[in-house]
């Protein structure tokens, strides 16, 4: 119902539309031209129309970049998508690069002479990195210039038209608070930095704010959308009205002056010829709309979008939401797990077979609006790729001796859920046993984590990591991200990461999903999602102290644990978990055989 599992990408197509990009470069008298996966909103999703990456290289992935120069090719990926990205690409064509070890402006650097243009669509482009570009070609004396077409649109003939799904209100109960509270909230922040506006180009803030869902790109209900907020409460939205029932504007005609899109420059060239302070978040917006505010007169200044950090903070109403969604979505992963033990061993299932009973179970709660990504389901070796995605091509059985890597979620009205599981098929070695124990225990003490206010998920990061680095092992993504209320499934400012530098708050939701990847092997990964908290003073303490709740409420494979590895507490911990999972969930089942699994998926350790 809402994952397809064919590929419409074809990397054999290519060679051919390459060189036509590239007779459209010389055409134009340009060196180059890049195509991130991006579109104007720079989300982690992106409606078909923006897949251009996908389109011309193969790889599907949800972040990553391209250069096509006149005789050299490249595409940039990270950690996650590695092993993925040669698979999908034709390396005879596109040089597969990690964009740590090869950043792309190292590369471009390398490959272009003085003099050279070097094209970008400012609209697929953030402020940020247009100057981080700006800066590696300086040395070189090439020169990026903006085109006023994506040349990609210029030669994909049968681009898909732009999203129009429609918008829905998301009522208060469930924001548990009302759109104009939060104008007045967040204007108060644009007035203490003295902005006259600011421009909200994300399109999960602007959802956030105005307490709308929608439905433009895939698993996220968002309605892809621009607002400019003003410092005193008011507000402007550019939406495509046929995307409006009567219903949703009378739900934003008491909180926001509504505009057709094509109104946007319009209204900023105004804010700029008024002189106005506006304030833009220079990670996530996008290259045009500066340029259009600078041009007209603005004086912009740079700050993280005011919506972020409060959306980030979820409120009491939020937090009762997503445990709720968790009990749901646990019940239903319960069930699945035991179809799996029941079947898998008999050589039934397969990935994409796997994928779509979980997400049957999910569907049967009445509740489900959609996944909130497309499912990680990997067996053996295809668990080692991070963010594997299964094809028809690609597709496998699950078999006897391996393990299986799912990470999936779902969209309920009430809360977003992540969870991963990695199950055991038949009987482990004592080498994936070894690393199991290794990644539970990073998990558990990421979970029993006390911290004083103000500590960041950097500080937290290295907590997850130290039982594998012991053994000499690691895992090359971050720990843990942050998650909507029936938004994105992966939502900032918060991460625990090597790079995660903003502080934790109470009600801010992060995922805990430390993992280890053999290659060509299988894959591990362990995740909960879980909530800050305020932690019970502890007798002689001294400063006030934060902590986790888990939230996700599934089984952890005991099959895969080495009891010897674990000291008292982490036995406690994980024996704990295990009786709040049987406890909560049992009540939820009505097959007695689904309850019987629980009961022995969940003995004490």
């Amino acid at each position: 119902m809402f994952q397809t599992y064919d590929d419409s990408a074809d990397p054999t197509l290519g060679a051919a539309r390459v060189a036509r990009l590239r007779a459209l470069l010389k055409e134009e008298g340009l060196a180059g031209f890049l195509i991130p996966r991006a579109d104007e909103h720079q989300g982690e999703y992106v409606p078909p129309r923006a897949e251009r990456l996908k389109w011309l290289t193969g790889f599907s992935g949800s972040a990553g970049m391209a250069a096509v120069l006149e005789e050299k090719a490249a595409v940039f990926v990270d950690g996650r998508y590695t092993l993925q990205v040669r698979e999908q690409v034709d390396t005879e064509i596109f040089e597969t690069c990690h964009m740590v070890d090869m950043p792309l402006g190292t590369w471009l650097a390398k490959h272009l002479k003085g003099g050279a243009k070097l094209a970008y669509d400012p609209w697929l482009h953030t402020v940020d990195g247009v100057a981080r570009l700006k800066k590696a070609l300086a040395e070189t004396g090439a020169e990026l210039v903006p085109v006023t077409e994506n040349l990609i649109d210029h030669i994909w003939e049968d681009q898909p038209p732009p999203p129009a799904a429609k918008v829905e209100a998301h009522s208060t109960e469930l924001a548990g608070e009302a759109a104009q509270e939060k104008l007045a909230r967040v204007a108060k922040v644009l007035e203490g930095k003295k902005a006259d506006a600011a421009v909200l180009t994300m399109p999960d803030s602007i959802a956030w704010l105005f307490n709308i869902r929608g439905g433009d790109v895939s698993h996220t209900p968002l309605p892809l959308s621009f607002s400019i907020l003003q410092a005193d409460g008011s507000a402007d939205l550019f939406i495509d009205s046929a995307k409006l029932s009567d219903e949703t504007r009378a739900h934003l005609g008491n909180v926001v002056t509504l505009h057709e899109p094509d109104a946007f420059g319009v209204n900023l060239g105004e804010l700029g010829e008024s002189g106005a302070h506006v304030q833009i978040d220079p990670a996530s917006c996008a290259d045009w709309i500066n340029d259009k505010l600078i041009a007209s007169g603005a004086k912009v200044q740079h700050g993280a979008d005011p919506c972020e950090l409060p959306k980030a903070c979820k409120n009491e109403r939020e937090v009762k939401g997503a445990k709720d969604a968790h009990e749901r979505d646990g019940a239903a992963l319960v069930r699945f797990l035991a179809w799996l033990d029941a079947n898998a061993p008999l050589g039934e299932v397969d990935e994409i077979s796997a994928a779509k009973q979980l997400e049957a179970f999910r569907a049967e709660t009445g509740a489900l609006k959609d996944i909130s990504f497309d499912t990680i389901s990997g067996a053996g070796e295809h668990g080692a790729v991070v963010h594997y995605r299964v094809t028809e091509g690609t597709n496998r059985k699950l078999d006897v001796g391996e393990l299986y890597l799912v990470d999936s979620g779902a969209q309920y009205l009430d809360g977003t859920t992540d969870v991963t599981r990695t199950i055991a098929i038949g009987k482990p070695s004592a080498e994936m046993k070894d690393r199991f124990t290794r990644v539970l225990k990073g998990h558990i003490a990421l979970s029993m984590a006390r911290f004083p206010e103000g500590t960041t998920g950097a500080q937290l990061d290295a907590l997850a990591r130290m039982a594998l680095w012991q053994a000499g092992l690691d895992f090359d993504h971050g720990t843990g991200h942050g998650v909507g209320s029936y938004l994105s499934v992966h939502e900032g400012p918060q991460r625990i990461s090597k790079a995660g530098h903003e502080p934790l708050r109470p009600g801010m939701i992060v995922s805990n999903e430390p993992g280890y990847y053999k290659t060509g092997a299988y894959g591990i990964r362990i995740e909960n999602l879980q909530v800050v908290t305020p932690a019970a003073m502890i007798d002689g303490g001294e400063r006030p102290m934060l902590g986790f709740e888990t939230l996700t409420l599934a089984p952890i494979d005991r099959r895969l644990i080495d009891p010897a590895l674990l000291n008292t507490d982490e036995r406690a911990w994980l024996n704990a978990y295990h009786a709040r999972v049987e406890k909560v969930l049992t009540e939820k089942l009505t097959d007695e055989q689904e309850r019987a699994w629980l009961s022995e998926a969940c003995r004490p350790v």
